[in-house]
């Protein structure tokens, strides 16, 4: 870990500043030191928004925590939820029952493939990509390109793309560029030819028409999109599969059958395009093998998937810890024991008191505490350069045994490979054979996946992952239904008189961006505490009190920049994380009274 430590970077270069870091959910800030052939050299990531739901959740009832955390994401929608619900159900010792848990892995899944799908192609894919270039590229060679990287996706005619680069060239030509009107499309740092512009351009339109699909799942089961309904003891959605209503009817085999639809789509879809395209992409830029940082050292994953209700052994993606390096070694994690899952403050705007300790977060402290360090350019309200040396962040500093982590899917696909699931393995290895035999390169597991493009290719592989598991889940979900049972939730501790006078419990689950945690104190049947760790916390976390930098500073680092001031690079690997800092902005009460006042003048 000594590399990823604040003593050895130097701040002293030239300092480049990104605010905001765009293309993302919430509010980032970054900074780094790049020397004198523009490597970066120090890295500084910043969360300038606070959340402060710690703060609004407490003296509420357990059972509506669900639908208030939900709301900390618009895009990651749904898994809050889940993992409060799962946080609930643990301190009071529910059972739901099996079809709840299928249930909420088809909508946990259709979640990742969404979130994964929607990542690449509109949010990341444009730090690959120059969609001005695509009006250079000749339809027909487009045409060919798309049958040689996939020839089993239908929409590959000189036709379709020639009327693709039509619409393209009208919009260019309104002068009103959008999202696009910003980027740097002279940049040297794109690579791609026309007609691999056009073809994403192409899989980019394809990609918004398919992700408005895929999430009414979500409205089949959880009532809407986004922030579908949960419930506490189950979900919230009845089985008749003798109903034959339209809307508003319980699940039936007309909305199962929906379902399977949707699937078979996002099944068509990763396959026939999101991972041709990534492969596609790593070929061109096989030499970009940066922004690996913590993904070689250190790795942190809950597992989930569970295929047996409550056995964690079974999951489809396994929980587990890597550090310094040794992959050959998957260490067990407990997120209840006070001494492996800890978050310090000393560089956050909170306060502990004593800020050199870290709390396990069922004894967390949300206090708020802004201050600038006395390095500081700029004002308060006017930061032109942070002094990283003091506070500098809203993000606190989680640490597992004391180790910076990194999560997410390159976490839990180099954990999942370690610990011999042969799923993966068998993804991992025909991804990585299929990128050497294009490249004519030679690279080991270790060499590739630590990387930018390791991180997005892992995206790409467990989207395929979920999309196909979701099948087997629709298969089991119908088994188990015509079996005769139709039960959807756990009612029995609902009377919060059943409940014990204190109670404590922590919900897990593997978001798309990585380990999610939510842990919860119940006293008198109301919140008496309530502390989660998302996984931009992890990634995203500032130093900690013995300069041990996260995973988005420690990825930066040493990455070579074509133009400072216009920093693909930058965004790139930070893309690949896909950072979510969303929360709330305002915090009231029911009756509209001040809970909390944040003072940065």
């Amino acid at each position: 870990m000594n590399d990823f430590n604040a003593s050895n970077l130097d701040n002293s270069g030239r300092r480049i500043v990104v605010d905001p870091v765009t293309r993302i959910e919430g509010h980032m800030r970054c900074e780094v030191n790049v020397d004198e052939n523009n490597i970066i050299r120090n890295a500084v990531s910043t969360g300038t928004m606070w959340r402060g739901l710690e703060v609004i959740l407490k003296g509420r009832d357990p059972r509506d925590a669900w639908a208030f955390v939900e709301r900390i994401c618009g895009v990651c929608t749904g898994t809050h939820a889940l993992t409060s619900v799962r946080a609930v159900e643990d301190a009071l010792d529910i059972q739901i029952p099996l079809n709840a848990h299928i249930i909420r892995h088809m909508m946990d899944k259709t979640l990742q493939v969404h979130d994964h799908i929607v990542h690449f192609y509109h949010l990341h894919a444009l730090d690959w990509v120059n969609p001005v270039n695509a009006l250079k590229a000749d339809p027909k060679a487009t045409s060919e390109l798309q049958k040689m990287v996939s020839p089993s996706h239908p929409k590959s005619s000189p036709g379709y793309f020639k009327d693709i680069q039509t619409r393209l060239k009208k919009f260019v030509e309104t002068g009103q560029l959008g999202l696009f009107a910003n980027g740097y499309w002279d940049n040297p740092a794109y690579k791609l030819p026309p007609e691999a512009d056009l073809m994403a351009v192409a899989h980019y339109l394809e990609a918004l028409d398919l992700q408005k699909e895929i999430v009414k799942i979500h409205a089949i089961f959880g009532g809407k999109n986004p922030h579908p309904n949960y419930m506490v003891g189950g979900v919230a959605c009845a089985i008749n599969l003798d109903d034959v209503g339209a809307s508003g009817a319980p699940v039936n085999m007309t909305s199962l059958n929906f379902v399977l639809e949707r699937i078979n789509e996002a099944r068509a879809f990763t396959k026939n395009v999101y991972l041709p395209d990534v492969m596609a992409v790593a070929s061109i830029y096989k030499n970009w093998l940066y922004g690996g940082g913590l993904a070689s050292e250190n790795l942190l994953s809950y597992g989930t998937y569970t295929q047996v209700p409550y056995d964690k052994s079974t999951d489809l993606l396994p929980a587990g810890a890597i550090v310094n390096g040794n992959w050959d070694e998957v260490l067990p994690v407990d997120v209840r024991d006070p001494n492996e899952i800890q978050e310090f403050v000393s560089h956050s705007w909170y306060s502990y008191g004593d800020d050199t300790k870290g709390l396990h977060p069922w004894d967390g402290v949300t206090e708020p505490k802004f201050e600038l360090g006395p390095e500081t350019k700029g004002t308060k309200t006017n930061i032109k350069e942070l002094d990283e040396s003091a506070k500098y962040s809203w993000i606190k500093a989680p640490r597992w045994k004391g180790h910076a982590m990194e999560v997410g899917p390159l976490a839990r696909y180099i954990i999942a490979y370690a610990s011999g699931k042969e799923y993966i393995q068998e993804q991992v290895d025909r991804s990585l054979s299929a990128f050497n035999q294009a490249t004519g390169h030679d690279l080991g597991l270790k060499q590739f996946l630590p990387s930018t493009l390791g991180r997005t290719l892992a995206r790409a592989l467990e989207c395929e992952l979920c999309a196909d598991s979701m099948l087997d889940d629709w298969h089991q979900l119908i088994n188990n239904i015509k079996n005769g049972d139709s039960s959807t939730a756990n009612t029995e501790k609902w009377d919060p008189s059943s409940w014990p006078k204190e109670a404590k419990g922590v919900g897990i689950n593997e978001a798309p961006r990585g380990a999610l945690g939510h842990w919860i104190k119940i006293k008198d049947g109301k919140i008496e505490n309530y502390q989660a760790i998302v996984p931009t916390t992890w990634n995203g976390t500032p130093r900690d009190h013995n300069g041990n930098i996260g995973a988005f500073e420690a990825a930066l680092l040493n990455t070579p920049m074509e133009r400072p001031d216009e920093p693909v690079e930058i965004l790139r690997t930070l893309h690949s994380f896909d950072p979510c800092l969303a929360c709330s902005t305002h915090v009231m009460s029911p009756d509209g009274q001040e809970l909390t006042k944040v003072k940065i003048r």
